[in-house]
């Protein structure tokens, strides 16, 4: 996959503990640019996705040209 677009509220298994699972996975090979998309718009919520590997943050309502801004930057990387 060029991207992973990441829901953080799953059942089984939540975004944070899927995004460490892929990290550990890919170890240090180039890694998937992941991006959040969440309901969770908490202060911290941003920092701690950021903090297990994801690339960016984005809450849900999100407008999808703001999106397709995040991905078009991720991937021109």
């Amino acid at each position: 996959y060029n991207l992973i677009l990441m829901d953080i509220q799953m059942p089984v298994m939540d975004g944070i503990i899927a995004t460490k699972k892929i990290r550990e996975i890919e170890k240090a090979q180039i890694q998937t640019p992941i991006i959040a998309i969440t309901a969770n718009a908490l202060s911290g919520d941003r920092e701690n996705c950021l903090a297990v590997g994801m690339n960016d943050y984005i809450s849900k309502p999100f407008q999808v040209d703001v999106l397709i801004q995040k991905m078009g930057k991720l991937l021109a990387s």
